[in-house]
């Protein structure tokens, strides 16, 4: 599945994704990290909400009439979490092929690149698929399922 963060095109396994909802304001969840936004009623289950753009380091989502949300079941060490992932826009379930999915470039300074699962390559440049397991820490985890 496809979705853009500004500019960026992003990915996920098309397995993880639940629903697609439109964007509404969360929940607040006092003393939480920043790039959580909240609790969203799922169909009666409280679902934490993250934008994801602060958690890479990017600007805070401004929401507009494209801001999806992408109710993800992501599976975590011995459990499945259960989120919610603030979208720009969301595209389409798109198949890659093994042989197009490319390592994270090394471009020879640190960056935090462990979160990513593979790049393609395409005509108007590149999509970032994401290893959700990888991108939220123990501790992120924590905090996601204690909200929940």
């Amino acid at each position: 599945m496809t979705f853009s963060l500004g500019e960026e095109i992003f990915a996920v396994p098309v397995e993880v994704v639940r629903e697609i909802l439109d964007y509404a304001e969360a929940f607040k969840i006092p003393n939480g990290p920043d790039y959580l936004l909240g609790l969203r009623d799922v169909r009666g289950q409280g679902v934490p909400t993250i934008d994801l753009r602060l958690k890479l380091g990017m600007s805070k989502t401004v929401p507009t009439p494209h801001t999806r949300v992408l109710v993800l079941d992501v599976p975590m060490e011995n459990r499945l979490l259960t989120l919610g992932l603030v979208a720009d826009r969301v595209f389409e379930v798109t198949p890659f092929r093994r042989d197009q999915i490319e390592s994270a470039p090394d471009i020879g300074v640190r960056w935090r690149s462990d979160y990513i699962a593979g790049v393609v390559r395409r005509e108007n440049g590149f999509v970032v698929i994401v290893d959700l397991a990888r991108l939220l820490s123990r501790e992120d985890a924590s905090v996601l399922q204690s909200a929940a």
